[in-house]
């Protein structure tokens, strides 16, 4: 089993599942990357991430900031 650090450490490393049912009809293995298992069961998780760390790296925001997401 995995262990991680924190909720951020789970962003991104969602499983591969494997669609049976797609796989059998075309005779190929085909697989499915869980996005809903990320902390806000999203792939949004993972652009949210990359541009927090973007703007504390640029110093745009800074750690303990307050984030304000205005996006459905």
């Amino acid at each position: 089993m995995q262990m991680c650090k924190n909720v951020i450490d789970t962003i991104g490393n969602t499983p591969l599942i494997k669609l049976k049912r797609a796989s059998q009809e075309t005779g190929c293995q085909i697989y499915g990357k869980a996005e809903f298992l990320n902390p806000g069961g999203s792939v949004k998780d993972r652009a949210a991430l990359y541009i927090i760390r973007d703007a504390e790296k640029k110093k745009i925001i800074k750690p303990g900031g307050i984030v304000v997401e205005g996006t459905a």
